[in-house]
């Protein structure tokens, strides 16, 4: 199986990249840029990426891998700052761009090359940088400008180095896609032949050795991302893997009885549901702030997970349905924090479990879903609404009390049936209310109200990193907004959400 080595700088878009890259039915392995030259000489890379970053190449302090990685006689192309230090690292020139920095979309003017083979001379590329290529190196020439970039894309066609200023991985980039291809087939030669079943048999086929022997608790949600870890690993581990379902009392509408029937009844898994409503509500008493509720509640879990480990005796390994964008986010290595995530950043400092694994931690919520197929789980369970891991408690601004959860359940559930009554279950890639702490005045019954505020939030998305808000029908928000301001009694007023990710996320907490 050919692989591409994609080596992080540090970059928010490193996945992104490998991902692309997998699109393709190319395998792409992450590693770090320390990662040593003999063990890259040695694993028969048919290419190398560098990864963008947020440093400055000529800064001493600044992450360098080893030289010699370009010259092992591979293709290597450079992303970003990845650019940059192939540049640097050549003898070339890089420099602050001062007040010309280019960020956002950009027209990208190409010259004739491989790398650019079906491009059209003039499309739109993705830039995001501070500093740039002053002065190329010596056996490079520019294949690509812009107007504030003189070189936006170089080349040593003799030694197959290439190097592009812009994102290609990114979806703003018109044709990005194309350059990512032309780099892996018609450059490095690679063979299309990495499949998501690929990825399921070898992670069968790795928790089969690395866990043989070992009793493996899942924390199950019942949302997508813990149940196809839930499923990959009782391929792998059989009846040693007991899943602890803790339903916190922060689930939408009927959601704890559905997850317990379907697991029970579809996959037949020891399955233990844990109400612990109660228990997450006293923890939550009076904390208002996103960050302490969702650290509030990852200790939580982890704290139910090891009472429960220790009713069915020592536990060796905890799965978790951690996926990449969870990661990103809480700013796990060298890439910003954004928000914790309950499974991530969330993390007690010590747990009760010899290991924690993460199975999916590699994939976006696409891949996932993809994976979900391929184990054989239910199309109606695989593309079922993501739910973040600490539930309503951060759909709910403010305090989280069992009235104003109550309150959201209502709201949300009329919301959802009318999104599927619409059929835009497909068309819109998560669809949910918020339950804001503002109260406006209304009117009804000819008399004056002062009620709850409640937000709809619907976006598009392909991989969760970047997002647009919905476009959704008036007639079903109209529709939502009046079922949801007749039926729930306390909400005097509905408003629609028309922000994309950036500046926001998806999540209002």
């Amino acid at each position: 199986m050919d692989k591409i080595l994609v080596l992080d700088f540090g970059g928010q878009y490193n996945q992104l990249i490998a991902r692309r890259v997998r699109e393709q039915h190319v395998y792409a392995e992450i590693r770090s840029f320390r990662a040593p030259l003999g063990e890259i000489r040695g694993e028969g890379y048919r290419g190398v990426i560098f990864t963008g970053g947020p440093n400055s190449v000529y800064d001493p302090a600044a992450p360098r891998c080893d030289r010699e990685v370009l010259h092992l006689g591979i293709p290597v192309l450079g992303i970003c700052y990845g650019c940059q230090l192939m540049a640097h690292l050549e003898g070339g020139e890089v420099a602050s761009a001062g007040s010309v920095s280019e960020y956002g979309k950009t027209e990208l003017c190409r010259a004739e090359s491989a790398l650019f083979e079906g491009v059209p001379e003039k499309s739109v590329c993705w830039m995001s940088h501070t500093d740039y290529v002053k002065r190329v190196p010596d056996g490079f020439r520019v294949i690509g400008t812009t107007e504030h970039c003189p070189a936006a894309a170089i080349a040593d066609e003799s030694r197959n180095l290439w190097g592009v200023q812009f994102h290609p991985e990114v979806m703003h980039t018109e044709f990005g896609r194309e350059i990512l291809r032309n780099f892996l087939f018609g450059i490095c030669g690679c063979a299309a032949d990495w499949t998501m079943e690929d990825f399921v048999n070898a992670s069968v086929c790795r928790y089969k050795e690395e866990l043989a022997g070992k009793r493996v608790l899942c924390a199950l949600s019942g949302g997508v991302d813990s149940s196809v870890a839930a499923v990959l690993m009782h391929r792998a581990v059989g009846d040693r893997l007991t899943c602890v379902f803790v339903d916190h009392g922060l689930l939408r509408k009927d959601e704890g009885d559905l997850v317990e029937r379907t697991f029970r009844e579809k996959f037949n898994m020891n399955l233990i549901r844990v109400n612990a409503g109660e228990r997450f509500l006293s923890k939550l008493a009076g904390v208002t702030e996103p960050e302490r509720k969702r650290k509030i509640i990852g200790e939580e879990f982890i704290r139910v997970f090891e009472d429960e480990a220790r009713k069915i005796g020592h536990v060796h390994v905890l799965v978790q349905g951690t996926i990449y964008p969870d990661v990103v986010e809480s700013g796990v290595g060298d890439a910003a924090a954004i928000k914790s995530h309950h499974n991530v950043g969330g993390l007690p400092s010590v747990v009760d479990f010899d290991e924690i694994v993460e199975p999916l931690r590699t994939l976006f919520k696409d891949e996932v879903r993809a994976a979900g197929l391929e184990l054989g789980i239910p199309y109606d369970l695989v593309w079922r609404q993501p739910f973040p891991g600490p539930g309503l408690a951060i759909r709910v601004l403010g305090e989280v009390t069992e009235e104003k959860l109550a309150v959201l359940r209502e709201c949300d559930a009329i919301f959802r049936e009318e999104i599927a009554a619409a059929g835009l279950e497909r068309t819109t890639k998560q669809y949910f209310a918020v339950l804001t702490d503002t109260r406006t005045v209304g009117v009804m019954g000819d008399a004056r109200t002062y009620g709850c505020t409640v937000a709809l939030r619907a976006v598009d998305t392909d991989d969760f990193m970047t997002a647009d808000w919905s476009r959704l029908p008036y007639e079903v928000l109209a529709k939502a907004s009046n079922r949801i301001t007749n039926e729930v009694r306390s909400v005097s007023r509905v408003v629609y959400d028309i922000t994309s990710k950036p500046p926001a996320t998806v999540e209002w907490e």
